[in-house]
């Protein structure tokens, strides 16, 4: 069988990037290892884990903040049944790509894809059958799997010892929780299980949380996390993961030397990042490069060394995250069809969903202090937004950071419920090069949170009004 693309991976990169090639007229295939498409991301990443930490806000909010507001219940956990809901959310959204597939005319092959050579990819099934297929152009969108700890032999049973899938699936609440790494993964993670009923000690190997994001944020973002009873040990090197006849003992030291501690736990989950995925897919044999970090080394088109053979998402350079991978897909499929596909890497949103959220897109005054970028602050604290007071959401504030000469905002970081959601104003104030000034002398409807981004940009370049 001839194609224009084939596409191996159907992750949110390889998905998008099939759908978008076949819009543009494309004969397209996808390969996909799994029995279901999504990749990491729909089936045992990102969805999953966006059910779990809704569902368990809501059975916290119930016990916790429900009889303020003259709503009186005792909620009862029923963890089977919440589990249920993510496997449902799960299977409705794998769905949604299939019908997303045939709706565009997309042949889906499953098994396992190899990079034969330029034009060449080959599929073997669970039961040895290989098909080769002929296309024009190749796309890598294998994505990534999980990192284990440096130095440390990690044997994963996924029921006591376990990766960010495991930690989806517990039987029951674990007593005692440790997680290793203070990522977004394990933090989210890690929040789930706590507002359950989980004892969770965070051990991290940096002197904070949410390594790259914003000081001042991540600062703040711990405290809230230990006000609801989640313990850190930063700076602190794990040095040995033991499986015991009942649980797991965790060991660790300073990173700067000292004493070791131990902790018997119920079960560990290690978040200590990603790694790129290329395993199996004849990359050597077939000629393309990989970089130093072991991802597929590409040019600023996403092309590598091979012609014909491109590659996206986390299998990449760049932040790992599945809409920085839909947006290089949908680049790719452009340039593929002759147009100028493109990613503007400044204005990738990030975010962290525990409660309350925490966003980010653009730089961190950490980043400004560094390239030596003269800089002014605009910040506004939800404790003064008359929406948030409604609806006892008033943990966190908004940060915006604008260049100190022409007010452009070069980034913006908020810190509270809903954060996701508000950061993309910003974002497309950035994409447009906009000022602070420019949002702040938008109208904003009454009462809403984002109110408070408003207030922060006027408090960028002047005053805000409502502190």
């Amino acid at each position: 069988m001839s194609y224009d693309v084939v596409v191996i991976g159907t992750g949110p990169g390889g998905y998008v990037a099939a759908i978008k090639a076949a819009q543009l007229g494309l004969k397209v295939a996808v390969v996909e290892k799994r029995k279901t498409f999504g990749g990491t991301c729909l089936n045992i990443g990102c969805i999953p884990s966006k059910a779990l930490l809704h569902a368990s806000e809501v059975f916290a909010e119930a016990g916790h903040s429900f009889d303020a507001l003259g709503v009186e219940v005792s909620p009862k956990l029923n963890l089977t049944k919440m589990l249920a809901h993510k496997d449902a959310t799960v299977k409705a959204n794998v769905n949604g790509v299939e019908f997303l597939f045939k709706k565009n005319k997309i042949d889906t092959f499953i098994g396992t894809g190899k990079v034969v050579g330029a034009g060449k990819v080959s599929v073997t099934g669970d039961d040895g059958s290989v098909q080769e297929l002929e296309t024009k152009n190749i796309i890598i969108a294998t994505g990534s799997d999980v990192a284990g700890i440096p130095g440390v032999d990690v044997k994963f049973d996924e029921k006591t010892v376990v990766s960010s899938t495991g930690a989806l699936d517990f039987d029951k609440v674990p007593g005692h929780l440790v997680v290793v790494g203070g990522g977004v993964i394990g933090l989210e993670l890690g929040s789930v299980w706590a507002r359950l009923g989980a004892k969770v000690t965070v051990v991290e190997f940096l002197d904070k949380v949410l390594g790259s994001m914003d000081g001042e944020v991540s600062r703040q973002f711990q405290r809230m996390l230990e006000k609801q009873g989640i313990e850190f040990k930063l700076s602190a090197k794990v040095t040995g993961v033991e499986k015991q006849k009942k649980g797991v003992k965790v060991t660790f030291e300073p990173v700067k030397g000292g004493d070791k501690e131990t902790i018997d736990a119920d079960a560990v989950l290690v978040a200590t990042g990603r790694r790129p995925y290329t395993d199996g897919l004849g990359l050597e044999a077939a000629g393309v490069a990989l970089d130093e970090r072991g991802r597929v080394a590409t040019n600023d088109h996403w092309q590598t060394n091979v012609p014909g053979i491109y590659a996206i998402g986390d299998v990449v350079k760049g932040p790992m995250l599945a809409h920085k991978a839909e947006d290089e897909g949908v680049a790719v499929a452009e340039i593929i069809a002759g147009q100028a596909g493109h990613v503007n890497f400044d204005v990738i949103p990030s975010v962290v969903y525990t409660q309350p959220e925490v966003a980010s897109v653009g730089k961190t005054e950490e980043e400004l202090k560094a390239a030596g970028i003269e800089y002014k602050v605009g910040k506004f604290p939800f404790t003064a937004n008359g929406r948030a007071r409604a609806m006892q959401h008033t943990d966190g504030f908004v940060k915006i950071l604008a260049d100190k000469a022409t007010d452009r905002v070069l980034g913006a970081h908020i810190l509270g419920y809903n954060a996701g959601e508000m950061i993309h104003e910003l974002a497309v104030l950035m994409e447009f090069g906009g000022s602070s000034e420019d949002l702040g002398r938008t109208c904003h409807a009454h009462p809403t949170m984002s109110e408070a981004v408003r207030e922060a940009a006027l408090a960028t370049f002047a005053k805000p009004i409502h502190i």
